[in-house]
């Protein structure tokens, strides 16, 4: 599935940075480098087959992570928001969701035809993910859904 990745604007930037503010602090103290912010945002409309917006904010530019493609802030603003089901065995990663803040539901399976799996999450839940399984999550709460995403690549 071709990702539809979308610029955001400047007022959309300044949205999403309030919302995320008002619940934790996006810094970066990157080994080498000055304190900064983030280095790029994204829009998903309808994740991976999901429902509504997601927003990431990507705290590293490419290639300062050894060994990983993703260390961001994942924004589900409200409880219309989801990212569908999705697998990383493909590009042969290993995936960490941990809940900074708010609640909602993880979605697992084995593979596409198995039958999913639903826990709920909340701030301080981790969940992992690698090989040919699929995962999803939905925010359920009151208020926007923030989870850190760090995705790595599994050892050969």
């Amino acid at each position: 599935m071709k990702k539809k990745r979308k610029e955001l604007t400047d007022q959309e930037k300044r949205t999403v940075d309030e919302l995320v503010e008002a619940h934790i602090t996006p810094e970066v103290h990157h080994l080498g480098a000055e304190r900064r912010k983030v280095a790029r945002y994204d829009k998903r409309e309808k994740m991976y087959g999901g429902t509504g917006t997601v927003y990431l904010m990507q705290l590293f530019h490419e290639g300062e992570l050894v060994n990983n493609r993703i260390g961001a802030y994942m924004i589900l603003p409200t409880n219309e928001d989801s990212a569908g089901f999705h697998t990383h065995g493909t590009r042969q990663e290993q995936e960490l969701y941990v809940v900074m803040s708010g609640a909602g539901q993880y979605h697992e399976k084995d593979d596409a035809q198995s039958n999913p799996r639903t826990y709920p999450i909340s701030t301080g839940s981790v969940t992992t993910v690698r090989g040919n399984a699929h995962h999803a999550v939905s925010n359920t709460g009151d208020g926007p859904l923030i989870i850190f995403v760090i995705t790595t690549n599994e050892p050969e």
